[in-house]
């Protein structure tokens, strides 16, 4: 194994070598945590919800967003297909089939199969999450029948309607795709 020490010298030098094939290029995104941004980079999901997408992995099929929901009550129940990481940055909400609140600050892990019932509570006026969700949702009834689909591909072609729809171009959308 290589060695990990580097001389003063060559700790501050960046990469000279040739680049990695195939590797894809660096997404920045400036301001996510404003979320009194530009409206139309809100795309709508609901009444009352809508996301801003961060990066759509279609070649690994997940996707990251931040999701803004301005109303109390369910807003869905969904079975998981992959793992999903959820931070909420602003309000609180909870699934009805579990103990824990996802509070302003806090981080959540929802693995794979979990099936769940998403409320915000009454009182909260806006809830923001910003959500990694690996594979799809499956909205479900109470039973767990299938009722729709959610995965990168969907969340692309809203966003790419939208986009059209409020004149930043359907092409806007192409800078969040790797």
């Amino acid at each position: 194994m290589a060695s990990m020490a580097q001389t003063p010298d060559s700790a501050a030098t960046p990469y000279q070598g040739k680049p990695l094939p195939n590797v894809s290029e660096d997404l920045v995104i400036p301001g996510v945590l404003q979320l009194d941004c530009d409206e139309r980079l809100w795309v709508p999901q609901a009444k009352d919800v809508w996301f801003r997408p961060l990066v759509l992995n279609v070649s690994q099929g997940y996707f990251v967003n931040i999701l803004r929901v301005r109303k109390s009550g369910i807003l869905s129940r969904h079975r998981h297909t992959g793992p999903v990481h959820a931070t909420t940055l602003k309000g609180k909400w909870h699934y009805l089939e579990h103990p824990w609140w996802a509070t302003e600050g806090s981080h959540a892990f929802e693995p794979p199969g979990d099936i769940h019932t998403l409320e915000v509570p009454d009182g909260v006026d806006e809830m923001v999450t910003l959500f990694h969700v690996t594979g799809a949702y499956i909205y479900v009834d109470p039973q767990g029948n299938a009722l729709a689909i959610e995965d990168v591909f969907s969340k692309l072609q809203n966003a790419r309607e939208h986009y059209a729809k409020v004149g930043l171009g359907e092409d806007y959308v192409d800078q969040f795709i790797r």
